[in-house]
């Protein structure tokens, strides 16, 4: 099947390439000698790059997780594509440039790495030889072999790097990529470190247009600056990792549970780049034999996972074990899940066992948990969703939001506590109003962020630069303009989003080689998850589904219900790369003219345009099937709009990567909450007499402009200034 739907695919790639496109490589990156590759005008014009770079301008200042589009498979130089290798050429020398300019003639070394996606080993070593070329040390595996992001992005803190670079698109379709930026500190780029080598790239083109050429030298292949020998010698940042690991989740009392899990606990590596990494983690901590394994092998097409025809056509559901589709008779169902063929993988396994999906970066985190048929009625009850497997068992699906919940709580609840330390949690926005009232149960502080976990390692690192400054009364401000006070030895207790990624903070500070000081991690880890994940299934005698059941009760949780709506506005899977494009340009329009209707509603109240009466009215006249005499607030949150009511919050929020509206519901009743989310979220936007009798159209029309002012104001709020300085390097 694999080899079917992998062929199918490729001949849809190749039948709808030009075979002007197919014979113009443009520069020959299979060269591994030292050359320069001349940027003409003809050829800036030839290639439409002026149209590229815009387009990837765009995605620069509002992506959440890199900068993401289509790539063509087969001929990764096609720039009718976002990704491609002119593209990441003009990229990577303008992040250069932008580094040079900062730390003149300093020592840097930046690292880069990959997963498994096409053409990724291409652009990691485009990337390594500009880099070389421009004087840049880059640390990179040997022969080029994938390490998970989150490696990526610890290397760069541990090792006081002046970045990272990261190839891959998370759990995107199999024809999509991207690359991550990540910073000394190993957070992704916020857009305001984006705009500096955007600027850069303008600057190039610029420079050709009046100039004629510009010259872009790459080294060689094998360059003495393309070092593969220190990473190879840190074990490619695995001894390092594993220490921080035991002084945190794999500490000796989890360690032991894990050891003495009375089943089996399955890891399916998605794609195949975890293995790679976390079996030598596991036996490095003695655990490896508690494991099973699905999908060890390194695919580019995941294995056939996520894939379908439909339409007579291949299609792509993504790696998002959680997305839900409609079949012919109108029944919802897994399509992802489906395709994980459990079913068959198993039917030997026992009664309780569990799965821990993580995608092909190795960075998110699903579970599942083979139950008893006769227990249906109970994960109803407490809305977990499932698929049966056979007339005696059913395969649970958690949501993030649920097994985060039942991670934070062992987690917490594991510690030895420290009566002079104020705990807090970050999390975004759309994660569940759950996480919120159980940590206010606990004690602990809640911040919420935007989407994104840039957003969540930029609010640890204003709370670290307090911290560092030996601020006795630290204060940080949340995305609600709320005001969260933290004492002077604050410690992260979890910081995660609904999408599937989390970091457990440190127990106690994590130090850089050169004495930097971090309160956790800056990118999620499945690693990290797994362990405490699987300390929480070792150490419990239910279902995960009665255990959380059990949570919502100690804890008096209400909001024990969360649904999410993906609105796509065209099809990611057109081959067409022409017709994708203007599928996808309608696509935004729709996606942005829904955005704007709420984004209205926000502004005007938060400028004092309207009051909540007028949002009502508004709201009402507009969806006459929906109540809204309970709402509460409606609030911009950096990147989309959230409906607060009485018993339940509704967000709607325009993807940042993609032609996509999301909608993100939750509360007590699901029902209910599928019913706000589907509306509001396909709702196409029209504004209707109220709201014009409100809102004029001079205001209307600025509102996006003004969301990304307020956006920016929240975002340099108590922004963290410390300065970074390039150490002696003794690697």
């Amino acid at each position: 099947m694999k080899t079917d739907l992998e062929k199918m695919l490729k001949e849809s790639v190749d039948k709808n390439t030009p075979d002007s496109i197919k014979k113009d490589k443009i520069f020959d990156y299979d060269d591994k000698n030292e050359f320069t590759f001349k940027l003409t005008k003809e050829l800036v014009e030839r290639l439409n790059l002026k149209n590229w770079f815009e387009n990837y301008k765009k995605e620069a200042l509002v992506s959440t997780a890199g900068i993401r589009g289509p790539q063509n498979i087969l001929y990764p130089f096609d720039t009718r594509f976002p990704i491609n290798t002119i593209g990441i050429t003009l990229a990577t020398l303008a992040k250069a440039l932008v580094l040079k300019e900062k730390y003149n003639n300093e020592d840097l070394v930046k690292l880069v790495g990959c997963e498994v996606r096409y053409n990724s080993k291409i652009y990691l070593d485009i990337i390594a030889r500009i880099q070389a070329a421009a004087g840049i040390r880059t640390l990179t595996p040997r022969n080029r072999k994938t390490i998970p992001i989150f490696l990526a992005s610890f290397l760069a803190f541990k090792l006081d790097l002046v970045g990272a670079e990261y190839i891959t698109s998370s759990h995107g379709i199999s024809v999509k990529n991207a690359t991550k930026d990540l910073n000394n500190q190993g957070s992704q780029f916020l857009p305001t470190e984006s705009i500096e080598f955007v600027n850069k790239i303008e600057q190039i083109l610029k420079t050709v247009e009046k100039e004629g050429v510009y010259e872009i030298k790459f080294s060689s292949s094998n360059d003495s600056k393309i070092d593969e020998k220190t990473m190879e010698y840190l074990n490619n940042g695995l001894d390092l990792y594993c220490e921080y690991l035991k002084s945190a989740v794999a500490n000796k009392k989890n360690i032991e549970k894990i050891k003495n899990s009375k089943n089996k606990i399955v890891i399916d590596s998605v794609g195949g780049c975890a293995y790679n990494s976390l079996s030598k983690i596991l036996k490095n901590l003695g655990i490896e034999s508690t494991f099973d394994w699905f999908n060890k092998e390194e695919d580019p097409f995941f294995h056939s996972i996520g894939k379908d025809i439909k339409n007579g056509s291949f299609y792509d559901w993504s790696l998002d074990v959680t997305v839900l589709a409609k079949n012919k008779e109108g029944k919802e169902y897994f399509p992802v899940v489906e395709s994980l063929n459990y079913g068959e993988k198993l039917k030997n396994y026992p009664l309780g066992t569990v799965v821990l999906i993580t995608d092909p970066d190795h960075d998110r985190l699903n579970i599942v948990q083979v139950i008893s048929a006769d227990k249906k009625q109970t994960a109803v009850d407490f809305g977990v969703d499932f698929v049966e497997l056979d007339n005696d068992r059913i395969l649970c699906v958690f949501s993030a939001n649920q097994s985060f919940l039942m991670i934070m709580d062992y987690w917490f609840n594991s510690l030895e506590k420290d009566s002079q330390t104020t705990y807090f949690m970050v999390k975004t926005t759309a994660s569940s109003k759950s996480w919120d009232e159980w940590a206010n149960k606990k004690g602990i502080k809640v911040i919420n962020t935007p989407v994104g976990f840039k957003e969540i390692a930029s609010v640890t690192k204003k709370i670290e630069a307090q911290f560092e400054n030996k601020v006795k009364n630290i204060t940080i401000y949340d995305v609600f303009n709320r005001k969260i006070e933290l004492n002077d030895n604050p410690r992260m207790i979890f910081g995660g989003e609904e999408s599937g990624g989390m970091i457990i903070g440190a127990i106690e500070p994590i130090k850089s080689k050169a004495n930097r000081l971090a309160l956790a991690m800056r990118e999620k880890s499945a690693t990290e998850a797994i362990i405490v994940a699987s300390a929480l299934i070792s150490s419990i005698d239910t279902t995960l589904v009665e255990h959380l059941g059990k949570i919502y009760s100690e804890n008096s949780i209400i909001s024990r219900f969360d649904t999410r709506v993906d609105i796509a506005y065209y099809n990611e899977s057109e081959p067409d790369i022409d017709k994708l494009k203007v599928q996808k340009i309608e696509g935004e329009q729709k996606r942005t003219k829904n955005d704007i209707f709420y984004l209205g509603l926000a502004l005007a109240k938060f400028e004092n345009k309207i009051s909540l009466d007028n949002i009502k009215e508004i709201l009402s006249t507009t969806f006459l099937n929906l109540d809204f005499s309970n709402l509460v607030d409606v609030v911009f949150v950096g990147d989309g709009t959230y409906l607060d009511f009485k018993d339940k919050f509704v967000e709607i929020r325009p993807s940042g990567t993609d032609a996509k509206t999301k909608a993100y519901a939750g509360g007590l009743d699901k029902e209910l909450l599928i019913k706000y989310a589907n509306t509001l979220g396909n709702y196409n936007g029209e504004t209707n007499e109220t709201y014009r009798k409100y809102i004029d159209e001079s205001f209307y029309n600025k509102v996006k402009e003004k969301s990304f002012k307020v956006y920016e104001n929240y975002s340099i709020k108590d922004e963290d200034k410390r300065i970074f300085n390039i150490p002696n390097y003794t690697f």
